[in-house]
């Protein structure tokens, strides 16, 4: 597959542009062919303007008395020319058009998967996608023959006028009326198109939102009988879609229709001023005609101009919805960081860190300050909303701390390259996500390069041996959109499995037990404390069973730190933690369930 243009990476790192000089640069990578478009197009449109001249020709021969073959096959010769030089230049400016688009959207692609997770989070995923693809398709043809056209098409108006003054310099003022009409209709109309298109293009992407918000929660709109809502809900945007897109549309027409109606009442002028003029001897009948096949050739020029104004209308919509992307938030993969990395498990420290998700919303941390260092296993336990999962958040860099620092071996999370950050982190999600494709491509996501008996080995551990088996393709096998045909336990561990064959130096696991049974969550705990004789292991838990035997256990309650220790210390000295666990069954108040015996109760 080709690599991106080095050109359309530079390009769309720059800072926001006019929108015009925008398109320009998107097509300007591809000048060489638009230049050879523009010029088979352009000499097409010479062949047409020769036609009129070369009729004259032949109108004059059949009134001289004079054979006509040699002037008919000439004027068919050009017929046939144009009409070749004119397809072959149509085919170059829309394969240069599809180019065009192709890179726009592989570096749009770069700028959308590489957004920061708090930009996605305020978004509409629907609306990215309809700039992706919608938005992008509108740039094909007039980032090509939109700008050859309008080129092309003013040369050659300026040339038929430059024929017409020859043949009647009269008869030329009143074309140049109409056309001063046709322009003073564009300079009005083109902005509503413009605005018109832009609120189409937006109410598209809002249709897709929705599409994509039912299609996340398919089963539970239908558990919840919600179809006919959802579906009205729909129903609104499409309307509404529709009524920008007749908008459109409608001005589109009116400028179409105006354009041709005042050609065609020029022509009557023409065609009855030139009359008298032959009528009174002024002016000879082939002069007229030549005049008259010229103001219809005319026709053709004005109304590809007027059709680019309205393709350029339509396209620098297109281009400032594209370029919003530009204005999102972007992770840099860059870091200050050069060192090697280490093969020892991570040191990680968080001092005094407090975090709000946005400026306008309260804080989620005040002043979070621990350290997991070193190889061992670490829990946070808590109650809901005591910002354990924002943890792991901050570490990966999914957002940046408000004040205080993370540290990771002594360096803040902020100064490391990202992917040099993430390569020695495995993280496994509350929800565990998985991706639409075989099995093996999701265990293999964060380990591409994982050799079979890597792969085989973390199988093991995670207990999917079953799993394997019981597929018809084995690792092969597709597992679905969101890996809908495999159980909930069973995406939890595919993710754990994912995490664990990256060979990570920090194992983050948020709920990783929330969706196993006794039986799988004790695996899981020995697979954990396996981990953590060589990884520092962290664990988000609400089962405290799970953690029972962490080195530390660090207790979290609105957004700070109140304790850290051992389960037993805690026990002893955490109201907080005491009801926790005694709430479980884990204090010697109530039947403790003695160490592993969780695993199989």
């Amino acid at each position: 597959m080709p690599r991106p243009d080095p050109e359309h990476v530079a390009l769309l790192r720059q800072a926001p542009k006019a929108p015009l000089r925008r398109l320009w640069e998107y097509a300007r990578v591809h000048w060489r062919m638009l230049v050879l478009g523009g010029v088979l197009t352009f000499l097409g449109g010479i062949t047409g303007l020769a036609q009129p001249l070369m009729a004259k020709y032949v109108i004059d021969a059949l009134g001289g008395g004079g054979s006509v073959s040699g002037p008919i096959l000439a004027l068919l010769a050009v017929v046939l020319l144009g009409a070749v030089i004119g397809a072959l230049g149509a085919f170059v400016l829309e394969r240069t058009g599809q180019s065009v688009v192709l890179g726009v959207r592989r570096n749009l692609v770069g700028r959308l998967v590489r957004l920061r997770v708090g930009e996605l989070d305020r978004l509409k995923p629907g609306d990215l996608v309809s700039r992706l693809t919608a938005d992008t398709t509108l740039l094909r043809s007039v980032a090509t023959s939109g700008i050859t056209n309008l080129f092309t098409s003013t040369v050659l108006l300026v040339g038929a006028i430059v024929i017409m003054a020859f043949l009647s310099p009269t008869l030329l003022l009143i074309t140049l009326g109409m056309i001063l009409v046709v322009g003073v209709f564009m300079g009005v109309i083109l902005p509503r198109i413009g605005r018109a298109t832009q609120a189409a293009q937006a109410s598209l992407g809002e249709m897709g939102s929705l599409l994509e918000r039912i299609f996340g929660a398919f089963r539970t709109v239908k558990a919840s009988s919600a179809e006919r809502a959802e579906i009205e809900r729909l129903d609104v945007a499409a309307v509404e879609s529709w009524r920008k897109g007749v908008a459109v549309a409608g001005w589109t027409a009116l400028s179409g229709t105006l354009a041709s109606l005042t050609i065609n009442a020029s022509f009557l002028v023409v065609l009855g001023v030139g009359g008298g003029m032959v009528a009174a001897g002024t002016m000879n009948v082939s002069t007229l005609i030549a005049f008259l096949l010229l103001l219809f050739y005319l026709m053709e020029p004005i109304i590809t101009l007027v059709n680019s104004a309205t393709e350029l209308q339509t396209g620098l919509a297109a281009v400032r919805r594209i370029d919003e992307v530009a204005d999102l938030d972007r992770e840099n993969p860059e870091g200050n960081r050069t060192e090697p990395l280490s093969a020892r498990p991570a040191e990680l420290s968080l001092t005094d860190v407090t975090f709000r998700y946005h400026p306008d919303l309260p804080l989620v941390h005040h002043g979070v300050s621990f350290e997991a260092s070193g190889a061992g296993l670490t829990a946070l336990v808590g109650p809901s909303g005591s910002g354990k999962t924002t943890v792991f958040s901050l570490v990966e860099r999914f957002y940046d701390t408000t004040s205080g620092s993370v540290l990771l071996d002594g360096t803040d999370v902020r100064d490391w390259p990202l992917e040099a950050l993430r390569a020695q982190i495995g993280y496994v999600e509350q929800d565990a996500p998985v991706l639409d494709g075989t099995l093996r491509a999701n265990l293999t996501m964060a380990a591409p390069h994982a050799t079979e008996a890597e792969l085989h080995e973390v199988v093991r551990t995670a207990r999917l041996t079953d799993l394997v088996d019981r597929l018809p393709e084995g690792l092969e096998n597709p597992i679905g959109h969101r890996g809908v045909t495999i159980s909930g336990g069973e995406r939890q561990r595919v993710a754990i499995a994912r995490a664990l064959l990256r060979r990570p130096r920090l194992l983050l696991m948020d709920e990783a037990t929330s969706q196993l049974d006794a039986a799988n969550e004790g695996a899981l705990k020995a697979v954990m404390l396996e981990a953590a004789r060589s990884t520092n292991v962290i664990v988000v838990a609400h089962r405290l069973s799970t953690v029972t035997s962490a080195d530390r256990i660090v207790v979290m309650e609105t957004g700070t730190v109140r304790a850290v220790g051992t389960h037993a210390e805690l026990v002893e000295g955490d109201d907080l933690y005491r009801d926790l666990a005694a709430g479980q069954l884990l204090t010697p108040e109530s039947p403790d369930i003695p160490e592993g015996a969780s695993a199989s109760s």
